[in-house]
This record gives C-alpha cells, sequence and structure tokens, in this order.
C-alpha cells in the first residue's frame, strides 16, 4: 500500500465514480485537474466494454474533462491484447456492441457471426444489442469447446436515480445455465488488466492505485494486482455495504471529492 500522496497514477472506474449515468459526480473533475496540475497520471479504467475508448472521451468532454483516447482504457481493449498473445488474427465469435466488434476488427481479429466457421474463441462483451440467436450460437460453441472469454464479470451497470441494467455478468449466468461452463474473465478484478495497462504505458505497478466503486470488481482487482486500493462509496458500494463485506480497501472516501482533500492533507501534514 502507497501513501495517498506518494502515488503517481491514479487508476479511475469511470460509472459510479467519475460520473453517475450523465451526471457528473460533485469534485470529480476538479480532482482530475488536480491530477494533472500536479503532473500526476490519471487512467480512466473501465469494465463496460460497450463503448470504444473514443466513445468515453466524448463522453468526458461533455463534463469539460479535457481527456485523450490514451487517457481511457477499456475491458474490451484488454481483451484484445491477452487474446493477441494466445493467437493473433483469430476468428472471434463475438457478442458485443459495434464498437466493441471495432475494437476487434482494427486489431487484425476475424469476426464470424455463423456455424458455417469454427471460431477461435467465444468472446462475451456486454452486448446492448444481444438477441437470443446469439446467445444460442455461443452456447452451441462453447459446448464443442471453444476457448471461452468475458471481458467482464460485473451484473449490472449502474444508472442515475439508483436504477440500473443488466452487465455482462448476468449473461455469463445465463451462458452457464445453459452450458455448465464458465469464462476466464479478462477484466476487473483479473489482474491481467493491471498488467496490460502496466505494458501499454510503461508503467510500474508499485506507482499505481486503483480507485473505484465496487468491491467485487475495483477494489478485488487492487487485491490480485498487488496495487494500492482506494473505494469511492458515490456508486454501487454503500457504507453498510462495505462493513459487511470480506473485501477491504486500503482506503476509503466518500467521493473523490474527498480522496483530492486527503492528498491536500497529507501533503500538508509532511511539511510540518
Amino acid at each position: 500500500m502507497s501513501k495517498i500522496n506518494d502515488i503517481q497514477c491514479f487508476l479511475l472506474d469511470m460509472d459510479g465514480t467519475f460520473y453517475l449515468g450523465n451526471r457528473l459526480i460533485e469534485g470529480s473533475l476538479e480532482f482530475v485537474n488536480f491530477l494533472k496540475s500536479e503532473g500526476k497520471r490519471f487512467i480512466f479504467l473501465t469494465n463496460n466494454s460497450s463503448k470504444s475508448s473514443v466513445d468515453y472521451v466524448e463522453k468526458l468532454q461533455k463534463f469539460e474533462c479535457s481527456v485523450g483516447k490514451d487517457d481511457v482504457f477499456t475491458s474490451g481493449e484488454a481483451t484484445t491484447i491477452y487474446l493477441k498473445q494466445i493467437k493473433k488474427n483469430a476468428k472471434v465469435f463475438l457478442l458485443g456492441t459495434k464498437a466493441l466488434e471495432d475494437e476487434f476488427t482494427s486489431q487484425g481479429f476475424e469476426l464470424i457471426n455463423s456455424m458455417d466457421s469454427i471460431p477461435d474463441f467465444v468472446v462475451l462483451g456486454f452486448d446492448q444489442t444481444l438477441t437470443y440467436k446469439k446467445l444460442w450460437l455461443a452456447c452451441d460453441f462453447i459446448r464443442e469447446g471453444i476457448p471461452y472469454i468475458a471481458t467482464h464479470p460485473d451484473l449490472n451497470c449502474p444508472l442515475e436515480g439508483g436504477r440500473y441494467m443488466p452487465d455482462t455478468g448476468s449473461m455469463i449466468e445465463f451462458v452457464k445455465a445453459s452450458t455448465g461452463k464458465e469464462p476466464y474473465v479478462v477484466g476487473k478484478p483479473n489482474s491481467f488488466i493491471i498488467e496490460a495497462i502496466c505494458m501499454k504505458y510503461g508503467l510500474l505497478k508499485e506507482n499505481l492505485a486503483m480507485v473505484g466503486d465496487r468491491l467485487y470488481t475495483d477494489i478485488q482487482t487492487g487485491i490480485n494486482a498487488n496495487i494500492t486500493s482506494i473505494l469511492v462509496l458515490s456508486g454501487e458500494t454503500k457504507s453498510k455495504d462495505y462493513k459487511l463485506s470480506g473485501i477491504k480497501a486500503d482506503y476509503v472516501f466518500d467521493s473523490l471529492r474527498e480522496l483530492h482533500q486527503a492528498i491536500l492533507e497529507d501533503r500538508t501534514n509532511e511539511s510540518v
């Protein structure tokens, strides 16, 4: 665990941490602008594979958060890195949105959509265009022993007003009920997503902190990857949930605003 003021790069979850739906969480933008002014690095890290990094840049810019494509890393991108390590230009049966399809084709993968060709991998993403036919074909391939990968395990995606929409984890449960098989999950909480970030950006794990609102993905990622973990209570996890959980973060704050204040206070105490 690093001291708050010693962290050089903050890996920031988005939904429930920086914003909630289309609402910016108070103090979030000020925190990112503070990191910029201090010369510290931040990377928005999301398990949501339904959108590309460009899509997220556009959304963040609507909040007046000035970021570029390299400031966002998704579980979809991490999945392409993982698969390329196994087999480049592989054939993939992909359950995903158009944005995720474009992510895969841009990295040289061949997407198939019928039983006429046998894929090298079945990949399940946050498919908001999901159809019964896609699920059926995926289950057929998985039963035949095709390696099965999921971008992330989140059961629900948080929305404004305390609402949720079913996420990839719920789709994983559907496939498991039909086939009896579970996927290799690339995204949080798998430590591979941190390794992928370190490879892409040339970062050292000891300089990183994972900041997020979910215990079983964000905080568990910090534990699995042996990096500093920071829980914010602005999204899915509430104080009562944390007290009952066996998953414990290195630091807990109400939101990014309080994390910002803690860094300033830590600096003040060091100078006294």
